[in-house]
């Protein structure tokens, strides 16, 4: 008898009993003898499950043509009885996604089988719980296979072919990703349909496990573990998983975070950032991160703040990152213009009382992750301050003034999805879990300069993380990717990003910046290394340097999020910023003489 899993009520999985439709194969020694060749259960393996999302084939592995000899005639499974079974049901193959491990190739058929009918072969290898970038890679190609043959009414419908070694967990646990993502499921729901096609479904606690710790959602109550089938009997209950954590590990600004994504879904982000900012992809597909940046305040642009209504915020000492929110998932954008994915949850604005299921779909933030430090448990906690949005749900709203755009971060992107998490916190079941995000997300706050004094004095000192001065922001400008002229920075202390580089024989330590997209050496300039740092070691990467006098600078730290030092032109606001020398007494006397 085979156990099967299934859902007596919205909330409740239990186990019944049903008969065994696969027959158990009677030559035992037959099967010990193969065991090397043939995966484990392989024979008595169903073959095939249901459609599932009407174009999605779940199946153990099609074994080539010369591994036909080792299996009972009324067994066989390969490539070419694929096609002729699906087209029997009238469905046409146009991919098959294969995840088998580089272990297991001895089992595989070749890919050539599957171009000799006309369809296309992906290989994504993992085993066990399949990583995260595994499953970037599925999700990515499912939907663009999706997109291309069952939306685009001038293509024939397709289906696609995912199988592992058996077709059940590993299989499972990819094509559930895919449900909740492309279709906004729970966790529970998207593995009820696999279940449904594929009975008995997922049975591997491990990656039932990381299903829903990924997610950050709570198995339902009443949850009963599926048991494993009877060919494959060697699954245990306990069978160890790959999700648990670093305790006590040690969070710094210099972290990465999220998952890889594929280069063609990053080309395809990249063009979609680029549009809401209204900029055009360069030569060959060249982009840069198009994030706004601040130029240094210095006596001449300090007029700025007289003609135009500021407000101010303090800057903080942490990485700088975009946030993309898509239907699919979030994506951190370092300023090197590379994305990594991040599960995060941000629902769409509440309406008649009711929490929306669905989440903002292409949202484009602005803001800088840090790393909050209790200075008596000395627990820490990361943080994105979000400061700007330039796009909401596809429409670009970077010509709409700053403080529009700040009140519609407020209203539609942070607003409802803190209401969410306070709902949900005070739930005696809750079915998501912010708490087990990766980091919280604050909109930051603005001060009217009439408060600078309340800023630096009282909220700075008091922060949980480091800050190297104050941003300007002007009230009523528009969004302006790179430089921009109005946007303006004061430090604490003046710092510029140079390449370091030990030159020659003599290893001459050498500071360079970069001139209309060129490598400019600042002969004269020096660093001096305070804390005893091997300069061998630093040779080639960008350091962040604060100004100690004349042309020497101090080392601070290496910028690993950036992947070019700075330009020339920033190097000379820099100086300017610092021969004008003005003080935070300086600072706060200019900015009481503009609010009288």
């Amino acid at each position: 008898m085979a156990q099967v899993w299934k859902r007596k009520s919205q909330q409740k999985f239990v186990v019944e009993k049903q008969p065994n439709t696969i027959p158990r194969c009677s030559d035992e020694t037959k099967i010990s003898d193969k065991s090397k060749i043939l995966p484990h259960g392989w024979i008595d393996c169903q073959a095939v499950g249901d459609l599932i999302d009407n174009y999605i084939i779940p199946s153990k592995l099609p074994l080539g043509e010369s591994l036909h000899k080792f299996i009972q005639p009324s067994k066989p499974y390969s490539s070419r009885q694929v096609i002729e079974q699906q087209r029997l049901l009238n469905r046409e193959l146009g991919l098959v996604i294969d995840l088998m491990n580089k272990g297991e190739e001895s089992h595989n058929n070749s890919s050539l089988e599957w171009k000799e009918f006309g369809v296309r072969y992906v290989k994504i290898p993992c085993n066990g719980v399949p990583d995260n970038k595994s499953v970037n890679d599925f999700v990515y190609q499912v939907m663009q296979f999706n997109y291309k043959f069952n939306y685009d009414e001038t293509q024939p419908k397709k289906c696609v072919l995912v199988h592992s070694a058996d077709g059940y967990s590993r299989t499972g646990y990819m094509i559930v990703h895919y449900l909740i993502r492309s279709h906004l499921m729970t966790v529970t729901e998207a593995m009820q349909l696999f279940h449904d096609a594929r009975p008995p479904g997922i049975y591997k606690k491990d990656c039932i496990d990381a299903l829903y710790k990924f997610y950050h959602e709570a198995k339902p109550e009443g949850f009963v573990w599926p048991l494993a089938p009877e060919w494959d009997k060697s699954s245990c209950a306990d069978e160890g998983g790959s999700s648990g954590g670093v305790c006590n590990q040690v969070l710094t600004n210099d972290d990465v975070l999220g998952d890889a994504i594929p280069r063609e879904q990053q080309d395809l982000l990249r063009q979609w950032c680029y549009s809401f900012l209204n900029l055009i992809v360069g030569a060959n597909g060249a982009t840069k991160f198009p994030g706004s940046h601040p130029v240094s305040l210095n006596r001449e642009n300090l007029q700025y703040l007289w003609q135009n209504d500021y407000r101010t915020t303090w800057k903080a000492d942490g990485t700088r990152y975009l946030m993309l929110i898509n239907s699919d998932g979030c994506y951190l954008i370092d300023r090197k213009f590379n994305f990594r994915r991040v599960q995060m949850r941000f629902p769409l604005t509440q309406e008649n009382g009711v929490f929306s299921k669905y989440a903002h779909n292409l949202t484009l933030l602005d803001g800088e992750m840090v790393v909050d430090t209790d200075p008596e448990t000395h627990k820490q906690e990361r943080k994105y301050l979000v400061f700007d949005v330039m796009a909401i749900n596809s429409v670009s709203v970077i010509e709409q003034p700053f403080g529009e755009r700040w009140k519609m971060l407020e209203e539609q992107v942070i607003g409802p999805r803190n209401l969410e998490s306070q709902c949900i916190s005070q739930s005696t079941n809750p079915c998501y879990r912010y708490e087990l995000e990766p980091f919280r997300v604050e909109i930051k706050k603005f001060w009217l300069l009439s408060e600078i004094t309340d800023c630096l004095k009282e909220f700075i000192p008091n922060l949980l993380h480091g800050s190297d001065g104050l941003i300007f922001q002007g009230w009523n400008d528009q969004y302006v990717p790179s430089a921009h002229e109005k946007l303006l920075k004061w430090k604490f202390h003046e710092t510029v990003d140079f390449i370091f580089e030990l030159v020659g024989t003599s290893q001459t330590p050498s500071l360079y910046l970069f001139q209309r997209g060129r490598k400019k050496c600042m002969y004269g300039s020096s660093v001096l290394f305070m804390n005893g740092e091997d300069p061998s070691e630093l040779s080639g990467k960008i350091i962040e340097c604060s100004h100690y006098e004349k042309k020497v600078w101090c080392f601070m730290r290496v910028r690993v999020d950036k992947s070019t030092p700075n330009d020339y032109s920033v190097y000379e606001r820099v100086m300017r910023s610092i021969n004008d020398k003005i003080t935070e007494e300086d600072l706060l006397d200019k900015i009481r003489g503009i609010v009288q």
